[in-house]
């Protein structure tokens, strides 16, 4: 009889690529979706991954999330110092300063200030340079992706006015480059290195540069150290399991936050607090929510529709299968193995085009990330379209006269 159902699936098949398009659009939207938008909560705490050193994140207790900097004393940086279990604190700038441009243009810049003595924190990957040329004159080290598109550098004439080609189009920009010179807040900065970071929530150019350059960037303020990098110290004697350094980590954070009253959190906890505040007060959850529920809807829709006309038009053959003595859970089977078939293949479909969508926007300002969570999240939703889509065959199988056969 499963023979059977899959000749009747497949006979029509009109109908039988219409039920799989519509449950493979449903799959590709929810995990499109849904990928875009774990996308977009990985670029919020992308600068947390980036740095990767501290074991703890040092922080004024109203911080919010990673871009909403409260600068501290420098005294603080002292007292954490002196709590017992920390091996290394060092003190870490963030802000957004204000580059000049060649052509008199002005670009706001996420520039980050690394520990003068060991520079810890800085940039991942390095593409041209050394992270070690911080420590030249008025050196500094920008994102690739940031040079070569919001720092590139104009094509323009002695007129100041853009250079056209044949088709009077404007020349692309001159990337920046290693030797090339900004100003940042009116002040002269080197290009000494090129370095790879993942992209930002908002897209800024990244410039690494020393903590006390940073500070000679940034407007004169009473307090201008927006966090504090701490590295706990380990006993040999201690088990080192991840489970025991986590509980060693967080006891260091608890002595931290009691001995100076500041918020100390381990990196994991701080990204995971990042992603909440703008889950918790954006509207960026409920605009992909409503997309992925219509997609669900969508392909609910579509697959239910077209299932109950499969099974309409091929009644006749459900009640000849019946009068020669079929029982109902074997024709229910039957169903439910088409439903098993046209889903398995809709759901592949879907996950594959939505794969391939993420690969051809790969390295794009389109942020697109596939979780493992999210392919289990979209099979769940196809197998709840499958059920639905075939509720109204079952019912209708169920119910067929044997005696139809001879009308």
């Amino acid at each position: 009889m499963n023979f059977v159902a899959l000749k009747m699936l497949v006979g029509d098949r009109g109908k039988y690529f219409g039920i799989v398009l519509g449950i493979a659009f449903a799959a590709m939207l929810i995990t499109q979706q849904s990928s875009i938008f774990v996308g977009l909560m990985t670029r919020t705490f992308g600068f947390i991954t980036d740095t990767g050193y501290p074991d703890i994140w040092v922080m004024d207790p109203k911080v919010q999330f990673i871009d909403d900097t409260k600068p501290m004393q420098d005294i603080r940086l002292y007292r954490v110092r002196g709590v017992e279990g920390v091996r290394s604190a060092v003190p870490l700038y963030k802000g957004i300063l204000r580059a000049r441009l060649p052509n008199g243009t002005f670009q706001n810049c996420n520039v980050i200030g690394l520990d003068d003595a060991t520079l810890t924190g800085g940039p991942p990957k390095m593409i041209q340079g050394e992270i070690a040329y911080l420590r030249r004159a008025d050196g500094v080290i920008v994102d690739k992706v940031g040079a070569e598109g919001r720092l590139a550098r104009p094509v323009l004439d002695d007129q100041g006015k853009p250079v056209l080609d044949e088709q009077g189009k404007p020349l692309p920009p001159i990337p920046l480059k290693v030797g090339d010179v900004l100003e940042i807040n009116d002040k002269r900065a080197i290009v000494v290195g090129i370095c790879q970071v993942q992209r930002t929530f908002q897209s800024q150019p990244v410039i690494y540069t020393t903590y006390s350059r940073a500070i000679n960037f940034a407007p004169r303020e009473r307090r201008l150290m927006s966090f504090i990098c701490v590295d706990a110290a380990t006993n040999a004697n201690d088990p080192q399991t991840p489970e025991a350094k986590a509980a060693n980590i967080q006891a260091l954070c608890d002595r931290i936050e009691q001995r100076t009253g500041l918020l100390a959190l381990p990196g994991k906890a701080f990204s995971w607090k990042t992603v909440m505040y703008f889950i918790k007060f954006t509207g960026i959850p409920i605009n992909f929510g409503i997309a992925v529920v219509l997609g669900f809807l969508v392909g609910t829709a579509i697959a239910g529709q077209t299932f109950y006309q499969f099974t309409s038009d091929n009644i006749k053959q459900f009640g000849a299968i019946k009068a020669m003595g079929t029982s109902n859970s074997r024709l229910l089977g039957m169903i439910v193995l088409q439903a098993v078939v046209v889903g398995l293949v809709g759901y592949g479909l879907g996950i594959g085009a939505a794969a391939g969508f993420g690969y051809i926007t790969k390295g794009s300002e389109l942020a697109f990330r596939l979780l493992p969570e999210t392919l289990l999240v979209t099979g769940v939703a196809i197998a709840l379209i499958c059920v639905l889509a075939s509720m109204l065959a079952l019912v209708k199988v169920v119910r067929v006269e044997p005696a139809i056969v001879f009308k």
